[in-house]
């Protein structure tokens, strides 16, 4: 006997039954016709024009649902009020199928998704299909997020709280490029900027102790959009719209100390001395060292010389002996692009690498947990071999992403199924 064949065979009999009788108890159900007349949107009446059918995808199988129509001579439109109540007035997918689409098409391409309900739910959704339900889910999740602004914890809050701001590239259409400067031989771009906010917590020690993110503790935003701000400009970025947001959420202006911690780019402390000026402002020590490792190869090439002098440099990094690594930088920047951009890049920031004062006070000196979210968050994703992106579906997956990392797509999902009480 092939018990697999048994299993699926029982599977799809019992689904199959069962949509019939959820089929038959709704349409049973005359109750969505409440009279002749209803009111419109548009602030007239609409009729009752008989009743409909309509084919719904659940995750049990096809559903023909009849429901009620009302239709407006005023403004030519019509409704069923059924769909709005059962939540698939723009959409022929029930809200579980949606759900379903939305997590595959937020952890796999659309066309492993596809394979993936087909595989484990029995559900036949075309790639296209898992592709428009997951990004106008992310849609969706995306003005929730601009709404939601409140604070979403109710714990007492650590002592410090950590904020990181970066962004990674992902590869686009041709057609959303045209006209953008990139790092291509021929100065064309083939990827846009993923913007990411990050706020975690890290009471935690290793067992050196050090500190250590806290577990759960990482929430995320992100989105292809701009962090620049002119000088006559009367309003935020809207990148820095989105970290004061996130910001407002994680209640990171309330905790004891505020610690944002980041690379060197100029854009990302221009948002911090405007949002967070009380904050204590940490360049990742990794990166700096990332950066003295590359200087030291474009002044003595791939040697021994170059390794020896790196070591050297980091070491007086660790020590807090700032002056001594822009001194021994002073004799090779006339000479070398990269000698006297390192040294720039160093004097501009000192205040934000006392990392001997930022040990003492337990602090973390390193965005591991922004890197990680860049990965994680949105190069696992979006950066596959062969994706490229739109900008609107790239922002409705991200959106989708983000929310499911940072646990708050159950909360998201409650308001979605009730917008009333929500």
């Amino acid at each position: 006997m092939d018990f697999e064949a048994i299993e699926t065979a029982a599977r799809r009999q019992v689904l199959a039954l069962a949509a019939r009788a959820i089929e038959q108890r709704f349409n049973a159900d005359t109750s969505d016709h409440v009279g002749p007349s209803l009111d419109c949107a548009c602030g007239h009446a609409a009729r009752y024009a008989g009743r409909r059918v309509k084919v719904v995808q659940s995750i049990l199988g096809e559903l023909k649902l009849d429901r009620a129509y009302y239709h407006c001579p005023h403004c030519s439109s019509g409704f069923y009020p059924r769909d709005r109540h059962l939540g698939i007035e723009k959409t022929c997918f029930s809200p579980a199928t949606v759900r379903m689409m939305g997590t595959v098409g937020s952890m796999v391409s659309f066309q492993e998704g596809s394979q993936l309900l087909r595989e484990l739910a029995g559900i036949g959704i075309h790639a296209s299909q898992v592709e428009r339900g997951a990004e106008a889910l992310g849609d969706e999740i995306a003005a929730d997020e601009r709404f939601q602004t409140g604070p979403l914890e109710e714990e007492p809050l650590p002592p410090t709280l950590y904020l990181g701001l970066d962004g990674t590239g992902i590869p686009m259409r041709a057609e959303e490029l045209a006209g953008r400067a990139g790092k291509q031989p021929d100065g064309s771009a083939i990827t846009r900027e993923v913007k990411l906010c990050a706020v975690w917590s890290a009471e935690a020690r290793d067992k050196e102790g050090l500190p250590m993110r806290d577990e759960g503790s990482v929430s995320y935003s992100a989105a292809i959009e701009s962090a620049a701000t002119p000088d006559t400009a009367e309003q935020r970025s809207a990148f820095a719209e989105r970290v004061l947001r996130e910001a407002s959420r994680r209640r990171f202006c309330e905790a004891q100390r505020m610690v944002v911690v980041a690379d060197g780019a100029p854009w990302i402390w221009n948002i911090t001395q405007e949002l967070f000026p009380g904050a204590i402002q940490i360049v990742d020590r990794f990166h700096v060292k990332q950066t003295l490792h590359r200087t030291a190869q474009a002044i003595f090439g791939s040697t021994e010389q170059a390794k020896q002098w790196a070591t050297a440099r980091c070491a007086e990094l660790d020590d807090g002996k700032l002056s001594a690594v822009v001194g021994a930088l002073r004799p090779h920047t006339a000479d070398c692009a990269d000698a006297a951009r390192c040294r720039l890049y160093i004097c501009r920031n000192r205040h934000r690498m006392r990392y001997p004062k930022f040990h003492k006070q337990g602090l973390c000196t390193s965005s591991g947990v922004l890197e990680a979210g860049c990965k994680v968050a949105i190069g696992t994703r979006l950066k596959r071999a062969g994706m490229h992106w739109t900008r609107a579906g790239a922002n409705a997956i991200i959106a989708l992403r983000c929310c499911r990392l940072s646990g708050r797509f159950e909360d998201f999902w409650e308001r979605r199924l009730n917008p009333i009480a929500a």
